[in-house]
């Protein structure tokens, strides 16, 4: 069976589910649900772990790694989605997953759609380190930007229900698709937990592609536009870490600096990736 047809499969599996927790969790009902259940659980299992054999395929079993944008996107799509699975262990967060499972459903595909680059270095210890945490660092502030537009929403909720007039809307703290979720300040507790772990590992991924390039190139640093672009993603998230800490921020600061920071790593490798790949056509 060609790659392309299995990719494709994963894609309609993350697209089933999501259309199908969009039509039960994001339509208004009586009751909330209490979390995702039983058969849910094991349902999203079976992408993922299809998906998971074909990055094995992809990138570890082949002699010659290819690496680009699609690779990347698919990694961390695979690999949010897996944090978002276990974390959904702990904590009900009904609603995240019409978020990120179209998002896993466009990405499924990408691999083998474009082929990537071929990487000269793979077998370098750094590279491989510095990939592992890269992605790790690229998957956590995803789901960590959901978390923020998922808070968005909910404080939107909120304020609309505290405007409108008595008897109006549902009873409990959030009315409406979002009324399962845990209070604003559990949700803003868990997306700090998310930035602060995925800025130790975007800290790792920077420090490891210092000993990565002066071992490659015999310089320590090279001041192009995906340094640039992860400097600044890696200071953004610094000062939202911050003024967390010392100010007290929090609702719209915290979801603009997300978005800020998350949006500047996307364009450090996976936006570089893209223009070279798509765009120029160098592969």
């Amino acid at each position: 069976m060609p790659d392309i047809v299995l990719h494709l499969a994963v894609s309609a599996l993350y697209g089933g589910l999501a259309l199908h927790f969009w039509r039960t969790r994001w339509r208004p009902r009586e009751t909330p649900h209490a979390g995702m259940a039983a058969w849910e659980r094991a349902a999203l299992l079976v992408p993922m772990a299809l998906q998971g054999w074909l990055l094995h395929q992809d990138l570890i079993a082949p002699e010659q790694l290819r690496f680009g944008f699609g690779q990347a996107l698919s990694v961390m799509l695979w690999l949010g989605v897996t944090i978002y699975w276990v974390e959904s262990l702990f904590y009900n967060l009904d609603g995240m997953q019409p978020l990120v499972l179209p998002l896993a459903a466009v990405a499924a595909p990408l691999p083998a759609l474009f082929p990537g680059m071929a990487v000269t270095h793979a077998a370098s210890i750094e590279f491989r380190l510095h990939l592992i945490l890269g992605m790790a660092a690229y998957s956590v502030f995803t789901i960590a930007m959901l978390h923020a537009l998922l808070m968005a929403l909910a404080e939107r909720s909120l304020h609309k229900m505290r405007k409108a007039p008595l008897g109006d809307g549902p009873g409990g703290p959030l009315g409406g698709p979002l009324a399962g979720l845990p209070p604003l300040l559990t949700l803003e507790r868990l997306l700090f937990r998310l930035i602060g772990l995925a800025f130790v590992l975007l800290t790792l991924t920077l420090a490891t592609g210092l000993v990565f390039s002066e071992s490659l190139f015999g310089r320590a640093l090279r001041f192009d536009h995906k340094t640039l672009f992860a400097l600044f993603s890696w200071l953004t998230f610094a000062i939202l870490l911050l003024g967390r800490y010392a100010y007290g921020w929090r609702g719209r600061m915290a979801l603009r600096f997300t978005l800020l920071g998350f949006v500047m790593l996307l364009l450090a490798y996976v936006g570089s990736r893209f223009v070279l790949e798509v765009v120029l056509g160098r592969v």
